[in-house]
């Protein structure tokens, strides 16, 4: 008896470790890890493009100010000093902006897939779904050519820096060498102020040797790097958004289709019985 009982226990703890197991499966084989990818890369690439850039532009307000002797211009002027806070709150925005959609792609990748694979159960693709994954397609091509912008806006800083790394290089492996960086050509100041450095003043040899030079125009790559991450991104969910969309229209009319078969049929068999009631009653 003891030992039927130990059975019937060890077959309930199998039994009860198989149907976790399958469990297990059923959720992972729910996850949508095309766009989970895609959402893993798109946070990376934001949060490279947004903390980076926040310090190289930190280090740039260190640059312009201790070497090219630049001030902020007193009152609402709009100078330099002034776009680069905005761009420090505009990349607030941007990082709050995509950690919500990336969220949101998420939630759509997991309905999407839960409405494909589900389709002959209980859930039911509507309208409303497809006029969502329409709209999601919409704004993430959007946000793809934003992010082209974002990532050419970038390489201009990267190509400044480029020059003025290019020039201390060429200082120190050319004696007696004369170069000079104007900032005009950038547009960092307007073309009747004056501000450049040459290779013979101090503030040059110091800014050579400092580390905040090395470590923004290393920023600033890191930064260029994010950004071209985040297009990637933005890539990977069109492709992942264009594919469940075109197989949440093909589910929509597999659906419809085994809506009209089991409408017929039902129709075909109730025809079929008021038939054989019919003959019934004539020979009764």
């Amino acid at each position: 008896m003891g030992h039927t009982i130990f059975i019937e226990n060890k077959l309930n703890h199998v039994k009860f470790e198989i149907g976790c197991f399958e469990c297990c499966i059923k959720c992972l084989g729910g996850i949508p890890y095309a766009s989970l990818i895609a959402t893993i890369l798109l946070y990376a690439g934001v949060a490279l493009f947004c903390g980076c850039g926040h310090e190289a532009l930190s280090g740039s307000v260190t640059i312009l100010q201790t070497y090219f002797e630049m001030a902020r211009t007193a009152g609402d002027t709009l100078d330099v000093f002034t776009m680069i806070d905005i761009f420090k709150y505009v990349i607030y925005g941007i990082a709050a902006a995509f950690f919500v959609y990336g969220i949101l792609l998420m939630v759509e990748g997991f309905f999407t897939t839960g409405a494909i694979k589900d389709l002959y159960g209980d859930f039911k693709i509507t309208t409303c779904g497809r006029c969502v994954s329409a709209w999601f397609i919409m704004l993430t091509y959007l946000f793809m050519l934003a992010w082209l912008g974002v990532t050419v806006f970038t390489s201009l800083p990267v190509y400044m820096y480029f020059n003025l790394w290019t020039i201390c290089r060429n200082t120190t492996l050319v004696e007696g060498a004369n170069l000079c960086l104007d900032l005009r050509p950038f547009g960092i100041v307007t073309i009747g102020e004056e501000k450049k450095i040459c290779t013979v003043s101090e503030n040059f040899l110091r800014m050579c040797e400092s580390t905040e030079l090395n470590m923004t125009f290393h920023l600033f790559i890191v930064a260029l790097a994010g950004a071209g991450a985040a297009v990637i991104a933005m890539v990977h969910y069109l492709m992942v958004l264009s594919a469940n969309w075109a197989y949440v229209k093909d589910a929509c009319r597999m659906q419809k289709y085994e809506d009209i078969k089991s409408k017929e049929e039902q129709e075909l068999h109730d025809i079929h019985s008021t038939r054989s009631k019919e003959r019934l009653n004539a020979y009764t």
